[in-house]
């Protein structure tokens, strides 16, 4: 079979690929966009695109499969893609995000660096029986999970480990005993009722500003708004609003502008979220890491496989007709 990689991010998952795919196979890797005319026809002619991104104007597709080496499908154009072509995506970036979540959750309570640049000057003010040094633990704290995906469910797992308590807003029904569930449209129900808030929506139509003014009114003083789902999920100007008169705080990773053909080094929104000092911004990095890149390449390659043989495919969001 011919097999396209289109860009960049696709291009990350060829190393080690040809290794686990049953039968030799063309691959070719080709750019985002400014396509040369070999670089065309070998998309128009592929068997299977793995891609972030596609549109009509991409040029037309004989692709059998569409494989995302990504979670998120909302650069891909479904109606675009060839009728009998199948759309399949990947995840394996739970743990990692889980990771960065926790590692930010921690240094708000465990001020590592801060008591080591304090101890090299003498200050003992973290010293253990000082009653101005006293630390909480995040194990005091009640955490909302809006989505109960991969990754809602990965960070309900560690949370709980950590003795947070731990409540999950959803669209389908929650069986999970060792969580409060919501049904999305207690959204706002939910919010009254924690300390940390947290997206791991994906950008869909019906996701799109799903944490409103509304919601973010809801948070208690002092609370915590986590983003790792999609920037758009929580709305960008009820978010500015809430942050920058101080109430809340927020870990952001996920945004609303990001970078493009024109503009390589843009800022992550239209609002200056980088001069507020209670928001720490990160450049979409959570997921980013290896062991991602190692299992999302070891689900595109059995994807190629069953297709190869006939068979099933994993994780598919848009069916041959």
């Amino acid at each position: 079979m011919k097999i396209v990689f289109h860009g960049a991010n696709a291009s990350t998952f060829v190393p080690g690929l040809a290794e686990q795919l049953v039968m030799p196979h063309e691959i070719r890797v080709i750019p985002d966009s400014g396509l040369s005319d070999e670089d065309a026809a070998a998309l128009a002619e592929a068997d299977v695109v793995v891609g972030v991104h596609y549109a009509a104007s991409d040029g037309a597709l004989s692709a059998k499969l569409y494989q995302l080496p990504s979670a998120g499908y909302d650069k891909v154009d479904m109606d675009a893609l060839p009728a009998s072509c199948v759309a399949c995506n990947a995840f394996g970036h739970e743990s990692a995000i889980a990771e960065y979540v926790i590692a930010a959750l921690l240094s708000r309570h465990v001020p590592l660096q801060e008591a080591d640049a304090q101890l090299r000057k003498g200050d003992w003010h973290y010293w253990a029986g000082g009653p101005d040094g006293v630390r909480t633990e995040m194990g005091q704290e009640t955490f909302g999970i809006v989505g109960y995906g991969h990754i809602g469910k990965m960070l309900a797992e560690r949370a709980l480990a950590f003795g947070m308590t731990v409540h999950v807003a959803n669209r389908s029904l929650v069986n999970d005993p060792r969580v409060s569930a919501h049904g999305l449209e207690a959204l706002e129900e939910m919010a009254s009722k924690v300390d940390i808030l947290i997206n791991t929506l994906p950008l869909a139509e019906n996701t799109t500003g799903l944490i409103g003014e509304g919601v973010l009114e809801k948070l208690r003083d002092g609370g915590l708004v986590m983003n790792v789902g999609r920037g758009p999920v929580i709305d960008e100007d009820a978010l500015f609003e809430a942050l920058k008169g101080g109430r809340l705080s927020a870990i952001l990773d996920t945004w609303y502008i990001y970078p493009s053909a024109t503009d390589a080094h843009p800022m992550p929104s239209k609002h200056p979220f980088q001069t507020l000092k209670n928001v720490t911004i990160t450049p979409h990095m959570s997921g980013w890491t290896t062991g991602t890149i190692a299992r999302r390449t070891a689900t595109v390659a059995q994807n190629i496989n069953r297709l190869w043989r006939g068979e099933a495919l994993m994780n598919v969001v848009k069916v041959a007709k």
